[in-house]
Order: structure tokens, then C-alpha cells, then sequence
């Protein structure tokens, strides 16, 4: 009962926004699903890549010399483009969404100046449909949009801190016992 009531509101939602709606819904799943892959990778994965980063800096030379500055620079390359990676692709989807909204505008203003061409300006019942359809897309294309802000946000932070974090601690030594090895 409960899901077929559901149901019933979405699709009349999709109706009432257009087809630009779908188009919305399908941007949105994406950006959401590397989000959740993001979230995955940063709380699931990415420890576990720092500790091997941290295991094959601490059995290398780590005296300054060229091979350990070159390691040091890999190892930071390698996890850094792992943790960034998709961050810009999530960030682009988020400028799309309100730019489909936009686009869902139109559609439903042209929708508008059909129904005025056919019926004239007398109909104000049909005109409202039109204007409904043109403002839908736009709120939805907003709220779509504002629902990845703060976590794709967060998620650019993130990968920034932990990077800093391995920076940290991959750590050349400088003293009298690393010279004394050359």
C-alpha cells in the first residue's frame, strides 16, 4: 500500500517536471554513486594504501639522496592520484544538475507558448500546467545539486588531508648515521 502510494507520487512528480526530470534523476544516481564510492574508498581503502605507502617508505633509503626523494614523490603521486580520483568528475556533475534544471525550464516555457498559441491567453488552467512543468525541473535541479555540495566538499578536504597526512610522514632523515651509510 505504502510503496504503490509512492509510486503513484513520483510518477506524477515525473509528470508533472517533464522528461528533462529523468535526465536529472539519472545525473543525480551517478554523482551519488561516486560519492558513496569516494566514502567507500576513503574509510575502507585508503587506510590499508597508507600503511603499504608507509611499509615501502620505511624499507627504502630515506636519506635524501635522489632515489629517496623520486620514491618519496611516487609514493605521494600514486595515493594522491588514487585519493582524488572521480572528485573533479562528482564536481562537475553538481554544476550540471542545476544547468538541466535551466534546461527543464525552457522546456516547460516552450510548453507554455504552445499551449498560448493554441488556446490563447484565456486559459489560465492549461497556462499554470505549462509554468509548473518550467519551475519543477529548476527545484529539482537545485536541490540535486545541493544535496552533493557539502560531502563533495568534504570528500576534496579529505583526500587534501590525508595527503598531507603521508607527506608528513614519509619523512627524509638527515643525520650523521644517514651520511655515514654513503
Amino acid at each position: 500500500m505504502f510503496l504503490s502510494e509512492a509510486w503513484v507520487s513520483i510518477r506524477s512528480f515525473f509528470e508533472l517536471g517533464g522528461p528533462v526530470l529523468y535526465g536529472i534523476l539519472a545525473v543525480t544516481m551517478l554523482m551519488w554513486t561516486l560519492i558513496v564510492e569516494r566514502l567507500w574508498y576513503f574509510f575502507g581503502v585508503l587506510p590499508g594504501e597508507m600503511r603499504k605507502a608507509r611499509g615501502l617508505w620505511e624499507s627504502g633509503r630515506r636519506d635524501g639522496s635522489w632515489f629517496a626523494t623520486n620514491l618519496r614523490r611516487l609514493i605521494l603521486s600514486e595515493v594522491g592520484l588514487s585519493a582524488r580520483r572521480n572528485l573533479g568528475l562528482i564536481q562537475t556533475l553538481m554544476q550540471i544538475l542545476p544547468l538541466l534544471g535551466l534546461l527543464g525550464t525552457v522546456w516547460g516555457m516552450v510548453q507554455v507558448f504552445e499551449i498560448m498559441t493554441v488556446f490563447g491567453t484565456g486559459n489560465a488552467r492549461l497556462m499554470a500546467g505549462g509554468v509548473s512543468q518550467a519551475t519543477v525541473p529548476t527545484m529539482a535541479g537545485l536541490v540535486a545539486a545541493l544535496s552533493g555540495l557539502y560531502l563533495s566538499v568534504w570528500l576534496k578536504q579529505r583526500a587534501k588531508a590525508k595527503m598531507d597526512e603521508l607527506g608528513d610522514a614519509l619523512e627524509m632523515r638527515f643525520d650523521e648515521e644517514a651520511q655515514a651509510v654513503e
